[in-house]
């Protein structure tokens, strides 16, 4: 079975999702922000400050293109579809989750952007960034899941039932 990858805005819910889904189908669940600040030896937001949105991109990009792992639920950054690389190689070797979430419930998430190490740039608002990322999430995803009305057990069984019906997935 191929990976699972889950893409969607900062605070959709992508980690919190991701590890129950990894559970409940036996796989490994990876969240590759907490990889490259490994890798890096560094938070994101100071990897942002250091390096600049497109030096964090490139390391972004490069860690995510390197991630070898089979039977795993993975959640890289938001900013992930910026990176070529990496959105080639998680499409080669995974089905790609886009967890949709209205603007309104990420605006109410997300309290601080910056300290989460979320790539804005300079001038851009939140609005701008989610419209942005959805025209590039949507041309990704393999599979779109819509939080809206949705909790979160709720939005965990509706992922579990499209992935056991479209890529029979077994338990």
């Amino acid at each position: 079975m191929k990976n699972i990858v889950f893409i969607g805005m900062p605070a959709s819910g992508k980690s919190t999702v991701g590890v129950v889904v990894a559970k409940r189908l036996g796989y490994k669940f990876v969240d590759t922000d907490l990889v490259i600040q490994e890798v890096e030896k560094r938070l994101l937001k100071e990897i942002i400050a250091e390096e600049g949105n497109e030096g964090f991109l490139r390391i972004e990009d490069r860690v995510n293109a390197e991630i070898q792992e089979e039977r795993a639920v993975i959640s890289p950054g938001g900013s992930v579809v910026y990176c070529e690389n990496a959105m080639r190689h998680y499409k080669e070797t995974g089905t790609i989750v886009y967890l949709h979430t209205s603007y309104e419930t990420i605006n109410n998430r997300l309290h601080n952007a910056k300290n989460r190490g979320v790539v804005l740039k300079d001038g851009q608002t939140l609005k701008d960034l989610y419209e942005e990322r959805t025209a590039l999430f949507e041309r990704y995803a393999d599979l779109t899941i819509s939080e809206e009305g949705r909790d979160l057990e709720e939005t965990i069984e509706e992922v579990l039932r499209v992935l056991e019906n479209g890529l029979n997935v077994t338990k």
